[in-house]
């Protein structure tokens, strides 16, 4: 359920509702807006009367949320969320581009990539120091040894570092390097890795499961929100059909439909949504002129020679020619890139 609070409403009020929430069983998550503090409640009361609550001091209004995901709702945030990491912040006005290689190869190879895309305008690198791979024998990243090149070279180009996260024992190693955690696709319904990550206060990049619905993709993101972590960025990169002419197939229509749905930013990730170097820029546009929040775009100093996703990962001049690109299309839209 979900009550409003009326404008202004003192605590007194707001902790009247809370306590008669928690009474009933609910468990309850706060959201303070501009003007109006918003409750959610979370609970196995399947039949109760709104009256109840719209009749105590301080409320407004009350509705019951039929969907099975209460807290990534739009209705529980109607205003959007913003995160704020220092001086980025993904879901505002700017679209945010975070851009790397698919994995940590060297200490070399990071140091002239976050050059390069911090030049460019990205705001964030990105880098795999533990790599899920369908092979066991194809290369599993570098672990905390390339967290830590990752983390140096971010900070002389004034970047932020995403990383993938793939088991609840990496998380403690993740948080003291990362600044966002990066939950892949096989991982989306890795639902003890969510519960853990929900405790965390760090963001989580969520990307969509390769054969996910956007309800499930929802449902994951509420298993990180039912623990108290609200700072969720949800990633379409393509799910498993059966056309076989890219490597997934990227749903474009689901970055306006989870606009529709949920206050949480959404990003694409035009790389894994296609997996053809050829083809990344086209989706990268068509993510920004969609409402996307933002881009993570694999980039590599020497893609032929990449230890994983070559294919797929720009030459550096290819992404400075799409970043400005990607510019012209931000503005028609009303959004802007950094430059």
């Amino acid at each position: 359920m979900l009550v409003v609070m009326q404008e202004g409403a003192p605590e007194s009020q707001v902790q009247n509702v809370i306590d008669r929430l928690v009474m009933m069983g609910f468990t309850v998550h706060r959201s303070t807006g501009v003007t109006h503090t918003v409750l959610g409640g979370v609970g196995p009361l399947e039949t109760f009367d709104p009256a109840e609550f719209e009749v105590l001091d301080g409320v407004q209004e009350c509705h019951r949320i039929v969907s099975p995901y209460k807290l990534a709702n739009k209705r529980f945030r109607p205003q959007g969320t913003v995160i704020e990491i220092g001086s980025v912040k993904i879901g505002g006005p700017e679209v945010i581009v975070m851009a790397g290689p698919c994995s940590v190869e060297s200490e070399e190879q990071i140091e002239i990539t976050a050059s390069l895309v911090a030049k460019a305008g990205a705001k964030v690198i990105r880098g795999g120091a533990f790599k899920p791979r369908s092979s066991p024998y194809s290369f599993q990243g570098m672990g905390e040894a390339g967290l830590k090149v990752l983390r140096a070279a971010a900070d002389r180009n004034g970047l932020l570092v995403v990383s993938e996260v793939m088991d609840r024992s990496q998380i403690a190693l993740l948080t003291e390097y990362s600044d966002i955690l990066q939950v892949g696709a096989r991982n989306m319904q890795n639902f003890n890795l969510l519960r853990d990550l929900g405790l965390s206060r760090k963001p989580v990049l969520l990307k969509r499961g390769i054969a996910a619905t956007i309800e499930e993709l929802l449902l994951s993101a509420e298993y990180i929100m039912s623990g108290g972590n609200y700072q969720v960025i949800l990633c379409e990169r393509g799910i498993r059909t059966f056309e076989t002419a890219t490597r997934n197939t990227m749903d474009i229509s689901a970055i306006p439909v989870l606009k529709q749905l949920t206050h949480l930013p959404v990003i694409g990730d035009p790389s894994h949504g296609v997996g053809k170097r050829t083809l990344v820029p086209a989706m990268a546009r068509a993510t920004v002129a969609a409402g996307g929040d933002g881009l993570i775009i694999e980039v590599h100093h020497d893609p032929d020679h990449a230890l994983s996703d070559g294919a797929q990962s720009l030459f550096p001049e290819q992404f400075a020619e799409l970043m400005g690109q990607l510019r012209l299309i931000a503005s028609a839209v009303g959004r802007s890139i950094a430059g």
